[in-house]
C-alpha cells in the first residue's frame, strides 16, 4: 500500500469523541497522507473505532498498546514506525483539534520548496508573526511562554515555539538519532527532539498556525509530568 510521503502519527487516550472528525478533516486536507493512530488501551473505544475505519480504509492504520504509557513513547514510537515504513516525512500532531488539519498541507510544503532551501523541521507555531492561541486564560499563555522561553534557551533551539507537537519531520534526518537515548517519557520529548535534531544539524522553519484549546475532553498534562520536563530540559541543557 506504501505510495504516500506523508505519515500522520497522533497519539491517542480516551478521544472518542473528537478522532473520528479529526481523520476526517486530515483525509479532506491531506488526502494522499497516511495517518497512524498510537492508542494507548483508550476504554472509551478509541482503538476500536480505529480499526473499524482501518478495515474501510487502508490510508488508516492502529498500534494498540497494552496501557497509557505516556506521550513522549507514544510519539517515538510514531518516529519509529514512520521510519521502518520507508515515509519521506512523519508529521506529528494531537488527537483534540487544537492543531488545525488544513494546515498539513503547508507544513509538508515548506520541506521541499519549489524555491529557496529544503528543512528538516517545519514547526506549526503559535509564536511567530501570524500565530495565535485561542481558548487559553491568561496564566496558562504566560506559562507556557515562559517554558518555550526557558526551553529556548538552556537548548540554544533556533525557534520560538518549541513545545508545540504540530510538526513535520524530514525522515532521512531522525533515522540518524540515537532514540535509545532520549530521556523523556512525558511533555518534555517535544523540546528534547528538536534539541537531538539541533545538534544533528537540522534546519527549521516556523509556519504560524492558530492554537485553539480541545475541543472535547481532557487535557492529560499533570504537574508532576510538568516538573519532570523542567528537571530534563535543565540536565540536557548542561550537556550542550
Amino acid at each position: 500500500m506504501q505510495a504516500a510521503e506523508t505519515l500522520v502519527t497522533i497519539a491517542t487516550y480516551n478521544e472518542r469523541e473528537n478522532l473520528p472528525q479529526l481523520v476526517e478533516a486530515i483525509l479532506a486536507a491531506a488526502p494522499r497522507v497516511h495517518i497512524l493512530v498510537i492508542d494507548d488501551n483508550s476504554p472509551d473505544g478509541t482503538g476500536r473505532w480505529c480499526d473499524e475505519f482501518a478495515a474501510q480504509d487502508g490510508r488508516l492504520s492502529c498500534i494498540h498498546r497494552e496501557k497509557k504509557l505516556g506521550l513522549g513513547t507514544a510519539t517515538l514510537l510514531g518516529l519509529r514506525t514512520g521510519i521502518e515504513r520507508g515515509y519521506r516525512y512523519i508529521l506529528n500532531m494531537d488527537a483534540d483539534f487544537s492543531h488545525p488539519p488544513d494546515k498539513i498541507p503547508e507544513l509538508i510544503a515548506v520541506m521541499d520548496p519549489p524555491e529557496g532551501p529544503s528543512v528538516d523541521v517545519a514547526i506549526g507555531s503559535r509564536y511567530v508573526e501570524g500565530g495565535a492561541v485561542e481558548g487559553w486564560p491568561r496564566t496558562r499563555r504566560w506559562m507556557s511562554a515562559a517554558v518555550n522561553a526557558y526551553a529556548r534557551i538552556l537548548l540554544r533551539l533556533p525557534v520560538r515555539d518549541c513545545s508545540g507537537a504540530f510538526r513535520c519531520y524530514r525522515t532521512s534526518l531522525l533515522g540518524r538519532l540515537d532514540f535509545a537515548a532520549v530521556k523523556s517519557r512525558g511533555y518534555a520529548f517535544q523540546e528534547e527532539i528538536l534539541y537531538r535534531l539541533r545538534r544533528a544539524g537540522a534546519v527549521f522553519r516556523e509556519v504560524p498556525i492558530t492554537f485553539t484549546d480541545r475541543r472535547c475532553g481532557q487535557s492529560k498534562i499533570n504537574s508532576r509530568e510538568a516538573l519532570e520536563a523542567l528537571w530534563i530540559i535543565a540536565r540536557l541543557g548542561l550537556l550542550g
